[in-house]
């Protein structure tokens, strides 16, 4: 087996192994996608001064090509091809915006609906470009097409709702808090313009557009549960199979429960937090690593209480 293979399965291993310990530990699907791009990324430069770097981007890219009956053996390059970037101000770009925009997604819809937009939107993307591209040999690369899906999947769930970003201005960027329509709207502008322009450059730009396109449709198909108003106006939805705590938690009778540091600062958010859906989110997390102050075993919860199934305990929230 050729090093370039070697490399190429451990890249596609690093990927798995991010998301899966991101499941199992309850850590935030935002940071291990950013942690298996950014240790990917570096696998390719560790061998940047020779031939092998390029040949892990081209095993692991996407190209229009494949999108043939001889390339079928290639359609996995339509997941990994995302997880693949040119160079510093590829990765730095498009991870310092993922960063901003990924973690208050994420929290407001949880990292199971989070992941598949981010995958899907990813595929959405790509499939995009190629339609435009069809036949060209010319490799795809980048998680563009996967965070304008998170960006666009964002605007149509929670428009109205503020988030830091770094938003384009010429050569740089600058940081600034924004509504997330606007945000979105700019990114969108910019694209159009540079499609409708024809500019010639080396970005995917019907990538981005794709991935917009393909977010802002799975969310409507995914994020569907109860509109409720919050008192500053904004419309937000929280999922009708999630816990109910749309309304009032009782966080004097969870306090027992919180043992550890990690348990005190999730029932903070709990209490802090105003988005009804991510209040949900961060009850399940608190429930989920919280431990019975009877006999030390795990808790389950339904409809308002949580008990113990090892003892007798049981309290509500």
């Amino acid at each position: 087996m050729e090093l370039t293979e070697i490399l190429s399965i451990l890249a596609i291993c690093i990927i798995i192994a991010a998301i899966v310990v991101a499941y199992i530990k309850k850590l935030m699907m935002t940071y291990a996608l950013i942690f298996a791009n950014v240790i990917v990324f570096i696998i390719t430069i560790i061998f940047s001064a020779e031939r092998y770097s390029g040949g892990v981007v081209y095993e692991l890219g996407f190209s229009p090509s494949y999108l043939s009956i001889e390339g079928i053996p290639k359609l996995y390059t339509l997941f990994t091809s995302m997880f693949i970037h040119g160079g510093f101000f590829h990765i730095f770009g498009n991870m310092l915006v993922f960063f901003f925009i990924g973690m208050a997604f994420e929290d407001r819809i949880g990292w199971k609906k989070f992941l598949i937009i981010y995958l899907v939107s990813g595929v959405c993307g790509t499939l995009a470009h190629s339609l435009v591209n069809l036949g060209s040999p010319v490799i795809l690369i980048g998680a563009s097409g996967a965070i304008f899906g998170i960006m666009g999947a964002f605007a149509y769930s929670y428009p109205r709702d503020e988030v830091v970003m770094p938003i384009p201005l010429g050569i740089i960027m600058i940081l600034r808090r924004i509504k997330v329509i606007y945000a979105v709207l700019i990114f969108a502008a910019i694209e159009t313009a540079v499609v409708i322009l024809d500019v010639q450059d080396t970005t995917a730009h019907f990538a981005h557009l794709g991935g917009l396109i393909g977010g802002g449709v799975l969310a409507a198909i995914l994020i569907r549960g109860v509109k409720t108003h919050t008192k500053d106006g904004r419309t937000i939805y929280y999922d009708s199979h999630s816990p109910q705590v749309a309304k009032d938690v009782n966080i004097s009778n969870l306090k027992e429960l919180a043992t550890t540091p990690e348990l005190k600062e999730m029932l903070q958010k709990i209490e802090n937090e105003t988005i009804p859906h991510a209040r949900s989110i961060w009850l399940e997390h608190f429930i989920e690593k919280a431990k019975c102050p009877k006999c030390g075993k795990s808790l389950s919860h339904l409809d308002g209480s949580i008990k113990c199934e090892n003892c007798d305990f049981k309290t509500k929230y």
